[in-house]
């Protein structure tokens, strides 16, 4: 073997070790609820399609005619030839739902992030971001070369501690946050961040890829509130509960203009396909006519969440809180048996000790097989 080979072969047997290698695992989806794995079909409630647009005829038919039309792929960067029409109109429809001057679409929300972060900050600035936030903020932040620093999850006084001690000594800053937290599925205190954030002339950024389509009444966490939160950096994906793929960001027409020309995932990756655009601009369509249909998985999370007695669903998102890796594997597995697909999430993605059920609601979940879930989970999980 080569050292290479030996490296990976060694790395792999460590993480193998720890319950902590991760493999793939063929997976059909008959429907936006149903799949097949290892012969056997499960109820899945382990996915990010909360309003079920995957599966959504209309969806589907527009992706289909975008196609036809436009052909398979952008065939180059957006600031080449991949600029086909279908963008400039699903960015004026974000725009529109999240009450912005403009938006830019880019390949992923992982994407986007990345981009973003390092596009508006640089070496003499600061970003704080909530520890609990995803990955890419983490990494967006580094890839800026600015100084990084985290508070504790959800605490506008520690934030304000490190603003207060550092704010002074830096060009800019940032305040970046999920809106919706992806493992815990709680909403971050953007009307507090962002009168934190104006107090101390930091930019807030809120990623509202599990919160657009299902809280605030469909437009996202920074209207989860009566009043919307003053969060002038918007961005999430269109990969979730919009059911489609790709990432973007919502914001003033001076900040999209900028990142359109200096962020470098987008510069430099090729535009999103065709059929994307379209099945992300009828799902925006179908959130922006009917916001009573986007109520219905934080309605079915808190049913889920009241029968257990756990803390009040916030989102479609609930975890259930094992602790050890092959503790939750195995709760996994048991629930497996049972026909349902419900992921166990472990470190790096969450603390260690603190591995997970994260189980998500969509609009389309019997309620009769989540009292079943619910009972499966509290007599033999819960009370052990």
């Amino acid at each position: 073997m080569s050292s290479l080979d030996t490296f990976a072969a060694q790395k792999l047997a460590s993480l193998e070790a720890k319950n902590l290698r991760r493999t793939l695992v063929d997976t059909a989806r008959e429907n936006s609820i149903w799949l097949v794995r290892g012969g056997r079909r499960l109820l899945s409630f382990s996915c990010n399609d909360y309003l079920n647009f995957t599966q959504d005829p209309r969806v589907q038919e527009a992706a289909i005619a975008a196609i036809r039309t436009h052909g398979v792929g952008a065939g180059a960067s957006r600031l080449v030839t991949g600029n086909h029409p279908l963008f400039a109109a699903l960015e004026t429809k974000l725009a529109k739902l999240k009450d912005t001057e403009a938006a830019c679409i880019f390949g992923s929300g992982y994407l986007a992030n990345l981009g973003i972060i390092s596009a508006l900050m640089g070496r003499n600035d600061l970003v704080l971001v909530d520890e609990l936030s995803h990955s890419c903020i983490l990494a967006g932040a580094a890839l800026s070369g600015g100084k990084m620093l985290t508070f504790r999850h959800n605490d506008v006084a520690h934030a304000a501690e490190l603003l207060k001690a550092h704010r002074a000594s830096h060009r800019h800053a940032m305040i970046a946050t999920d809106g919706v937290f992806s493992m815990d599925g709680d909403l971050a205190p953007l009307q507090e961040l962002g009168a934190l954030a104006r107090e101390y002339d930091a930019w807030l950024l809120s990623d509202d890829a599990h919160g657009i389509g299902v809280v605030g009444g469909g437009r996202g966490s920074s209207f989860a509130r009566a009043r919307k939160a003053d969060v002038p950096l918007q961005m999430g994906t269109l990969s979730k509960a919009v059911g489609s793929y790709g990432g973007y960001l919502c914001a003033s027409q001076p900040v999209i203009d900028l990142v359109k020309t200096r962020a470098r995932t987008f510069v430099y990756s090729t535009g999103l396909p065709p059929a994307s655009v379209a099945a992300a601009m009828a799902a925006v369509d179908l959130i922006d006519r009917d916001p009573n249909h986007a109520i219905k998985p934080l309605r079915k999370a808190k049913t889920f969440t009241a029968r257990l007695g756990l803390p009040e669903a916030q989102s479609p998102i609930v975890p259930i809180i094992i602790g050890e890796t092959e503790e939750a594997l195995n709760a996994s597995r048991m629930l497996e048996d049972e026909g349902f697909l419900v992921a166990a999430i472990r470190s790096p993605t969450v603390t260690p000790g603190t591995s997970r059920l994260r189980v998500t609601f969509t609009a389309a979940h019997p309620d009769s097989e989540i009292e079943r879930l619910a009972s499966i989970i509290g007599e033999r999980i819960l009370r052990r």
